[in-house]
C-alpha cells in the first residue's frame, strides 16, 4: 500500500522523467482490459474499431493537436476512446486532469459503473492510483489521485469545481446536455476550458457528444470550428474511397434485414460481413482547413461494428413517420443534428379542425393510459391520454377540478379519477398506468402529501427543469426538503420539443395526436400557447419556449406531464409497442373464434401495478 511519502517521492521522480513517446492507441492495445460486464470482455483491440485509432492518437502528447471534437452516434466507442485517454494519462503522461459530465449525479454513476471497474481491472492503473480503502484521501467518486497527478470529475452544474481546478487534460462528455449557464457564472464549457489556459501548447481537450438540434448543438459548433474529418472506406469492388452515409444504405422493399451499403461510384454491393474489411482499409480525411490545433471527427453509428445496417434500417422503418422519434434516430444513428421545420406552424385553429369521434369505449389501439396534472391555486387541470404503438396518442379527457387545495375534497376527487378504469373493446378495461402532478407553485407540500402514499401506483410528484439536453425522466427521484419525499425532476424542454412536433403532424400513425369532438375552445389555444424561439447570449444561439403573458398554457403543461408519465413507464421496462402488438394479437385471435357470452378480461400485470 502506498503511503503519502512514497507517493510524493514517486511523483517527484516522475516529474523529472521525460514523457514516454507512446501513442494512446498503443497504450490501449498494450494495457487496456474490458470488464466481464462489457459486450466484448477481455483485451482491448483498436483493430476492432479502426476509426478510433487516429482519434486517440491525436490525444497523445506527441501530437500537435490541442482540441479534439467528436460528434457521434450511439455504440461507436467514442466514450471508450475517452476512457483510454484517461488511462494513458495515469500511466504515461501524469498530470492534472478533469472529466466534466452534464451533472454531478451522472459523474457519481459513471464512477461506480465505469471508472472504478476500469481502474481496478487494469494492473498498470491500479498500481498508480491511491487505493480506495487506504487512509490517504484521494480515491472518491469525484477524485482519483495517482502518481504524478490527479483526476477531478465534476458536473457541468457545479460552478465551484469548474472555477477552481486547473487542468492540463480536459475531457468534456455529452456537452449537448450541459446547462447553458451554471449558477449564473456563465457557460460551463468556457469555464472548464479556462482551467487549461496555463498549459497552452501542451494541453489536450476532448469534447464528445451526440448532437441535438441544428444551430443549437454545442458539439456541432465545435465540429464546424475544426478541420471536419470524415471517415472514408474503400469500395471492395472498385477501390474508390467513399463515406458511408445514410443515402448509401439501401434494402429491398419492406425488408430492412437486407440492408447493404452501395458504392456511389460503381454501385458495388457491400453486405454487413464486408464492414470489417472496409473499416480496416479506411482513413480520416479533413474536409475543412481548420486551425491546425483542432481536429474534428464525425462518427455515425453506420461505422459501428456493434450495430448492423439492418438494425439501423429496421429502426428507421419504425420511427420515420413520427418526427419526434425520427429526431432521436437522426441524432443517435447518423450522428447529425436535427433541423426543426414545423414547430412554429402549429396553431389552435388548425388543431381544432382535426377533431374526431371514437365513441364511449377506448379506441382499440390504446395500450396504456397516463395522466398529467397541473396544479393551480384554486383548481387542478388534468389530461387523460391513451397511448398506442409508435406513441400515437388519444386525448381521452381534459378536466378542471375546482376546489380548495388545502382541504381534502379536491384531492379525493382527483384520486377517484386516478383509480378509475376505462372500457376497452379488447382487454375489457384499462386502468391509469402512471400519473405525474406538477409540484411547483404554492402547494408543493400538499402535492407531495398526495403523491407519496400513491407512489407504488406510479403517481409521481414532478418538477420541470428547462435545461437543454436534460433527460425526459430522471434515473431516480430527488428527495424533497419536505420530509424527504420523492420528487422527480423532468426535462420539460425535451418533452416540449416532442409534444409540439407531434401536434404539427397531420397524418394518422406513429406520434399523431387524436382529439375528440366536444373539446372546449380554450383547450386548443392553451395547447399552442407556447412556441420555441431563438435568442442569442454572448454570441451563442439559445432555444427557449415562450408564451404571451396574457395566455394560459395549462392544457400544454398537462400533455407534457402525461408524456412524462409515459417516460416513467418506459424507464421501468414497459414496452409500449410490444403491449400494443399483444393487444392487436388478442383482437385477431378473438376475431377468429366464435363470439362468447362473457368476453375474457385480459389485464396487464405491469400496468396494473
Amino acid at each position: 500500500m502506498l503511503d503519502a511519502r512514497t507517493i510524493a517521492d514517486n511523483a517527484w521522480r516522475a516529474g523529472l522523467r521525460p514523457e514516454r513517446q507512446m501513442l494512446v492507441s498503443e497504450w490501449a492495445d498494450r494495457y487496456r482490459r474490458l470488464p466481464s460486464t462489457s459486450a466484448e470482455p477481455g483485451r482491448w483491440r483498436t483493430d476492432r474499431t479502426p476509426y478510433l485509432r487516429e482519434i486517440m492518437d491525436c490525444l497523445s502528447t506527441s501530437s500537435p493537436v490541442e482540441r479534439v471534437a467528436i460528434i457521434k452516434g450511439a455504440q461507436t466507442g467514442g466514450t471508450e476512446a475517452g476512457l483510454n485517454f484517461l488511462g494513458y494519462i495515469v500511466c504515461n503522461s501524469p498530470g492534472l486532469a478533469m472529466l466534466v459530465m452534464p451533472s454531478v449525479d451522472m459523474v457519481r454513476r459513471n464512477t461506480r459503473t465505469r471508472i472504478d471497474p476500469y481502474f481496478e481491472i487494469v494492473p498498470e492503473i491500479a498500481a498508480r492510483v491511491v487505493p480506495a480503502k487506504s487512509r490517504e484521501p484521494g480515491n472518491t467518486a469525484t477524485h482519483k489521485k495517482f502518481v504524478g497527478g490527479e483526476l477531478v470529475m465534476t458536473g457541468a452544474n457545479a460552478a465551484a469545481s469548474l472555477r477552481s481546478t486547473p487542468a492540463r487534460f480536459l475531457v468534456l462528455d455529452e456537452i449537448d446536455a450541459f446547462p447553458l449557464d451554471v449558477e449564473g457564472e456563465g457557460d460551463p464549457i468556457a469555464l472548464a476550458v479556462q482551467r487549461t489556459v496555463t498549459y497552452r501548447g501542451r494541453r489536450k481537450i476532448l469534447m464528445i457528444s451526440t448532437p441535438t438540434i441544428k444551430g443549437f448543438s454545442r458539439i456541432e459548433a465545435a465540429y464546424l470550428e475544426s478541420d471536419q474529418r470524415r471517415f472514408h472506406v474503400p469500395c471492395l469492388h472498385c477501390a474508390e474511397p467513399f463515406v458511408i452515409t445514410w443515402a448509401a444504405i439501401q434494402w429491398q422493399k419492406d425488408r430492412p434485414e437486407t440492408a447493404a451499403c452501395i458504392c456511389p461510384s460503381c454501385g458495388g454491393i457491400h453486405e454487413e460481413r464486408d464492414k470489417p474489411a472496409m473499416l480496416r482499409g479506411g482513413f480520416w480525411k479533413a474536409t475543412a482547413p481548420g486551425d491546425g490545433r483542432t481536429a474534428g471527427f464525425h462518427l455515425p453509428a453506420l461505422l459501428s461494428p456493434f450495430e448492423t445496417w439492418a438494425d439501423i434500417a429496421w429502426e428507421h422503418t419504425r420511427v420515420k413517420a413520427d418526427p419526434a422519434r425520427l429526431k432521436s434516430w437522426v441524432n443517435t444513428k447518423l450522428g447529425e443534428t436535427w433541423e426543426e421545420k414545423a414547430a412554429q406552424d402549429v396553431d389552435g385553429g388548425a388543431l381544432s379542425k382535426r377533431v374526431e369521434s371514437w365513441g364511449h369505449e377506448l379506441p382499440a389501439e390504446v395500450a396504456a393510459i397516463t395522466v398529467g396534472i397541473d396544479t393551480q391555486d384554486t383548481w387542478l387541470a388534468l389530461e387523460i391520454v391513451g397511448w398506442g404503438a409508435g406513441e400515437e396518442s388519444w386525448s381521452l379527457d381534459f378536466i378542471r377540478l375546482h376546489g380548495d387545495p388545502t382541504g381534502p375534497a379536491l384531492w379525493a376527487e382527483l384520486d377517484a379519477i386516478l383509480t378509475r378504469s376505462w372500457a376497452h373493446p379488447i382487454t375489457g378495461t384499462l386502468p391509469v398506468a402512471a400519473a405525474c402532478q406538477d409540484s411547483g407553485g404554492h402547494f408543493t407540500a400538499r402535492v407531495l402529501d398526495f403523491t407519496t402514499p400513491r407512489h407504488h401506483r406510479r403517481v409521481y410528484a414532478i418538477k420541470g427543469a428547462s435545461r437543454a439536453g436534460l433527460d425526459a425522466w430522471p434515473h431516480r427521484p430527488s428527495l424533497s426538503k419536505h420530509r424527504k419525499k420523492p420528487l422527480y425532476l423532468i426535462g420539460v424542454d425535451t418533452l416540449k420539443e416532442i409534444a409540439f412536433t407531434r401536434l404539427a403532424k397531420t397524418d394518422h400513425g406513429p406520434g399523431f395526436v387524436h382529439i375528440p369532438e366536444g373539446r372546449e375552445a380554450a383547450w386548443f389555444s392553451e395547447m399552442t400557447a407556447e412556441k420555441p424561439f431563438t435568442k442569442y447570449s454572448k454570441g451563442r444561439a439559445i432555444r427557449e419556449w415562450r408564451k404571451a403573458p396574457s395566455e394560459r398554457n395549462e392544457a400544454f403543461d398537462c400533455r407534457i406531464y402525461a408524456a412524462a408519465a409515459l417516460e416513467s413507464l418506459k424507464s421501468s421496462g414497459f414496452d409500449l409497442d410490444a403491449e400494443a402488438a399483444r393487444i392487436a394479437a388478442l383482437a385477431e385471435e378473438g376475431a377468429a373464434k366464435p363470439a362468447r357470452r362473457k368476453p375474457q378480461v385480459i389485464r396487464s400485470r405491469f400496468l396494473g401495478g
